[in-house]
């Protein structure tokens, strides 16, 4: 599979300045290896040996469906359905045996796998930009917030050998952004909430708090993945 289909320029994912950068990134990892896969990859071999063995996720497999491309489908469904049959379904194996080789298969998700791959690149490259560009690292800490899901995985990869000299900035900018649309959506479910009491009845002016319970879910959640308008 070509590697670039996993990167994009993370520049310009930092360049808007709407949402989660990384989950903006994520998105758009997606979208491309989605497109590759019903599209360029069903004439590639090494791809197809490993969706054949891998298989995909119910959520890939939902959007693969809905991305108009169901001979394509078709044929890859068929394909690692053969391998479940002619691999995998063996008399000779024990039920514990068995089930632990079809549990390997139900947890693998090509998409997925290769998402996570491109995911782990573009963090690398965000820390050697923030380390050494402070055009990237402005852009960085211009950004209103990170999910809580990115959030966690930026931190964990400051270190001494990662960021040697602006590994605290890095911290300190993460942690108020965050902390700050944290406390931002604290207010609007509480806002939420209070329409709901009995001494508002008649009045729903819910304001910019409407929205507030898909906001706090996609916040916890890698949310621009599942994002509501």
């Amino acid at each position: 599979m070509r590697q670039d289909i996993c990167t994009i320029p993370v520049s310009e994912v930092f360049e808007v300045k709407d949402g989660c950068p990384l989950c903006r990134m994520h998105k758009t990892v997606e979208e491309h290896i989605i497109t590759y896969i019903m599209g360029d990859a069903m004439m590639e071999s090494d791809v197809r040996i490993e969706t054949n063995k891998i298989g995909f996720c119910p959520d890939h497999y939902e959007k693969m469906l809905g991305h108009n491309g169901r001979l394509q489908l078709s044929l890859m469904l068929g394909t690692h359905i053969d391998e479940i049959v002619n691999n995998l379904l063996k008399e000779g194996l024990s039920p514990q045996k068995l089930s632990q080789k079809c549990e390997e298969v139900k947890n693998r998700c090509f998409i997925c796998e290769k998402i996570n791959w491109g995911e782990e690149r573009m963090i690398n490259t965000i820390l050697r930009l923030y380390e050494n560009e402070e055009d990237f690292r402005n852009l960085f800490n211009s950004q209103p917030h990170f999910c809580f899901d990115h959030f966690t995985a930026l931190v964990g990869k400051i270190n001494k050998k990662t960021l040697k000299h602006h590994g605290e900035e890095m911290k300190k900018k993460l942690i108020a952004a965050t902390k700050e649309y944290a406390a931002t959506l604290s207010g609007k479910l509480n806002r939420y909430s209070y329409m709901y009491d009995y001494r508002k009845a008649g009045s729903k002016d819910f304001g910019d708090s409407r929205y507030s319970v898909e906001e706090s879910i996609s916040f916890l959640t890698a949310g621009e993945k599942g994002k509501t308008e």
